[in-house]
C-alpha cells in the first residue's frame, strides 16, 4: 500500500533522513518472512480469481479467508479507516481502490495490493493482472511495470542509496515511454505498515539515505501510460491517473541483506 509523498525532493538527504529508520533483528526478519509468504499465498489465489464477471468485493473475500486460514491478520483493514482487507484498483485507478460491487469486465487491468501481519510484523506486495484479454497496450504496460520493480530491487544492497532505487525504476519506465507516479511512494516497513524511509520511484543516483543491512523496504513502482499526475476520488481513498490513462502497480517487501536483496513477498523467497 503506497504512502503519500511528504515534501520529497528527489535525492535530497535532508528529506530522506536517517531518523526513524529501524534496523530489524534476525527474529523480526524471520517473522517478516512468514508475513511475506502469507501475502504471496494470497496473491497467488487472487491471480486465479480475477476473471470477467467477478465483483471486486468477492476478491476481497478470497483474501480475507486466506489470511485468516494462514493464521495472520489483514494489514489494511481499519488502517486509517480503510474499510477492506485488500486494495483493488481497476484501469485508471492507481492504488487504494476500495473493493465493492464493481464487476470486473473483459480487458480490465486489476491491481491487487495485499498486506498481512504475523506476530506484529508486516508484509506488503502488489501485482497487476488482466481480466480476460488485455486491451491494446496493457500487456506492454504490465511488463514494463513489473520489470521496473525488478530494476529497483536490483539496486538494494548495503551502502547503496535510496536515490539509486528510484533512478533505476524511473529510467526503465521512462525509457519505454511511460511515466512514474511521484505523489505516492514506497516506504520502509516492519512493525508498522509505513515506516521511514520513503522510497520514491524517481531519484538521482548516489543521493538520498544510505541503505544498511537489516533495513526492510516496500518498493512499489506505479507506472502510467499517460501523465504521472494523480487525483483522489470522492471516497477519499481511490487514487486515479490525472488524465484517465491506464496504470500498473507492482510491489515487493525487500530485506537489505548482507549480500544484496531478499524478496520476502516472493514465492520461495527468490533472491534477485
Amino acid at each position: 500500500m503506497g504512502g503519500r509523498a511528504q515534501n520529497i525532493k528527489s535525492g535530497d538527504p535532508q528529506v530522506l533522513r536517517q531518523r526513524g529508520v529501524t534496523i530489524k533483528s534476525a527474529r523480526e526478519i524471520s517473522n517478516m518472512r512468514e508475513a511475506g509468504q502469507v501475502v504471496a499465498s494470497v496473491i497467488a489465489l487472487l491471480r486465479k480469481a480475477v476473471h470477467p464477471g467477478v465483483k471486486t468485493k468477492e476478491l476481497d473475500l478470497v483474501a480475507a479467508q486466506e489470511i485468516k486460514r494462514l493464521g495472520a491478520k489483514p494489514a489494511f483493514l481499519g488502517y486509517h479507516g480503510f474499510p477492506a482487507t485488500i486494495c483493488v484498483s481497476v484501469n485508471e485507478e492507481i492504488v487504494h481502490g476500495i473493493p465493492g460491487s464493481r464487476v470486473v469486465k473483459d480487458g480490465d487491468l486489476v491491481k491487487l495490493d495485499v498486506g498481512a501481519i504475523v506476530d506484529g510484523l508486516f508484509g506488503d506486495a502488489a501485482v497487476t493482472v488482466a481480466a480476460g484479454t488485455p486491451v491494446p497496450g496493457a500487456a506492454e504496460l504490465m511488463a514494463v511495470g513489473e520489470q521496473s520493480l525488478v530494476k529497483g530491487i536490483e539496486e538494494v544492497r548495503p551502502g547503496a542509496r535510496i536515490g539509486d532505487i528510484g533512478f533505476a525504476v524511473q529510467k526503465y519506465a521512462e525509457s519505454h515511454g511511460y511515466s512514474v507516479v511521484r505523489e505516492y511512494v514506497g516506504h520502509g516497513i516492519g512493525r508498522a505498515l509505513h515506516e521511514e524511509p520513503q522510497v520514491p520511484n524517481y531519484g538521482v543516483q548516489g543521493r538520498g539515505l544510505q541503505l544498511r543491512e537489516g533495513m526492510v523496504l516496500a518498493i512499489e513502482p506505479m507506472v502510467n501510460i499517460g501523465t504521472w499526475q494523480t487525483r483522489v476520488l470522492s471516497d477519499q481513498w481511490t487514487v486515479v491517473t490525472g488524465d484517465g490513462s491506464l496504470s500498473a502497480h507492482f510491489e515487493h517487501t525487500v530485506f537489505v541483506g548482507p549480500n544484496g536483496p531478499e524478496v520476502l513477498t516472493a514465492p520461495l523467497l527468490v533472491q534477485i
